[in-house]
């Protein structure tokens, strides 16, 4: 009888799950094997003929010099809006979870950017660093202001990283104020007892407790840094002079402008292969360190 009631408690939760399971699939893991097999091929994303090249593409991307140069801006850009995003969102959580008069308000106000398009967002900061920033600068006398940021090889990707991290931040602050709120009181309170100040309490007991939630958040902004499209595409185009052109920007035009979709889509799963491993070191480090209750 038991054996029978577990049978088809089993059978309704699968009915239930069947849907998300057949949509989870049909949209992620079946574009996924057939993008490995086409990273195979030499298809050009129309035609229904195509030859089977095998590693060919894979070998062509090692000796890619335009690929080696968006994988390495991508790094960079990935490193510092890891950073920024990381560091600026501990200290607004920290500052969030005092009790300060309107923290209702400044919890809206920050969270605002979130709830805007990166397209519109990257268009608005476009035309700051366009004409609002100069115009200010000439205005004021400030010579470092009355140049458009984005114009210049070495300095456009700041100005996209200013864009990111201005929205990308707000979520990661959530989390880590969530957190934050998880830390039992009395250890804090034993701590100043014992005559910890506030940097070892910080250390020694709050990294410890948002640990977890700081290493989900490296692993969605290093995906968010490594995939950057939108605002690049809205702010710079690539330029100047292919200086802020990343990865999937450079993926794009060889599929769809250059009709390469076999070594675009190969190019893609070296992407997908890199934020896995690093994900998964970054999970398996992060995890020896994290507080078990």
């Amino acid at each position: 009888m038991r054996n029978r009631k577990n049978r088809d408690r089993n059978i309704t939760h699968f009915i239930y799950v069947l849907p998300n399971l057949l949509m989870y699939s049909l949209l992620s893991i079946v574009p996924i094997v057939l993008g490995l097999y086409y990273s195979f091929t030499d298809w050009n994303g129309i035609g229904k003929n195509y030859d089977f090249v095998g590693f060919h593409n894979y070998i062509k991307i090692l000796k890619d010099s335009r690929f080696r140069k968006a994988v390495l801006f991508n790094v960079r850009y990935a490193a510092m809006l890891i950073v920024c995003v990381l560091l600026i969102s501990v200290i607004l959580a920290l500052l969030l979870n005092t009790r300060i008069k309107g923290q209702g308000f400044f919890r809206a106000v920050y969270f605002f950017p979130a709830c805007v398009s990166m397209l519109t967002i990257g268009l608005i900061f476009n035309y700051i660093f366009f004409q609002g920033l100069p115009s200010i600068g000439e205005a004021l006398g400030i010579e470092a202001l009355q140049k458009n940021i984005l114009s210049g090889r070495k300095t456009a990707i700041y100005g996209i990283l200013v864009t990111n991290v201005w929205k990308s931040v707000a979520i990661p602050t959530v989390l880590v104020l969530s957190a934050l709120q998880t830390i039992p009181g009395e250890i804090m309170e034993a701590a100043t007892v014992d005559g910890a100040n506030g940097r070892q309490k910080f250390f020694y007991i709050t990294l410890r407790y948002i640990l977890p939630i700081l290493s989900i958040i490296f692993v969605l902004v290093l995906k968010e840094g490594l995939m950057i499209y939108d605002y690049i595409m809205a702010m710079t185009s690539g330029g100047p002079a292919g200086a802020t052109e990343s990865i999937t920007l450079s993926i794009y035009r060889i599929g769809f402008e250059d009709m390469k979709f076999g070594y675009a889509i190969s190019q893609a799963m070296i992407v997908a292969v890199i934020i896995a491993v690093i994900s998964i070191i970054q999970i398996h480090f992060t995890d020896k360190k994290k507080i078990y209750d």
